[in-house]
């Protein structure tokens, strides 16, 4: 039974890491949609109320980052942009992979590390992630046609 367990929480840590890799982009518009949602039910809304203005709050915070990526032409511009996504998914990182490691290493310097790692490892997947869902720029731009 012992083994069996164990076996079990290997395959819940592996589903809910992949989980956090596919989900990474989304940690932007999910907690902007968490932050209107809460503002929304403190304000007397009620819950559903709540929760339709923190689904709208996160589906207009997705579809604006990704409208001014397919736009925004300047470089510094576009990576200003991809690090407002990025950066919560690395800081969802960091919790999910130290919240792992806390329980399987009792030295704390290890659980910073693999910690970090685990922040870095999300951060960059969020950042390939949201590079595959830009739009490509004109095809030959820079070029010389002849």
């Amino acid at each position: 039974m012992i083994f069996i367990g164990i076996l079990f929480s290997i395959a819940a840590i592996g589903f809910f890491c992949w989980l956090l890799f596919t989900l990474a982009v989304f940690a932007l518009p999910f907690f902007a949609g968490v932050t209107a949602g809460m503002w929304a039910y403190n304000t007397g809304a009620g819950w559903l109320g709540a929760i339709l203005v923190g689904a709208l709050a996160a589906g207009l915070t997705f579809g604006v980052g990704q409208l001014l990526l397919a736009f925004v032409r300047p470089l510094w511009a576009r990576i200003t942009i991809a690090l407002a996504f990025i950066a919560p998914a690395a800081i969802a990182g960091y919790h999910a992979t130290h919240g792992i490691v806390k329980h399987a290493m009792p030295s704390e310097g290890w659980q910073l590390a693999f910690s970090v790692i685990g922040a870095i490892a999300v951060g960059v997947t969020a950042l390939m992630r949201l590079a595959a869902m830009a739009t490509p720029g004109p095809a030959g731009r820079g070029l010389a046609e002849g």
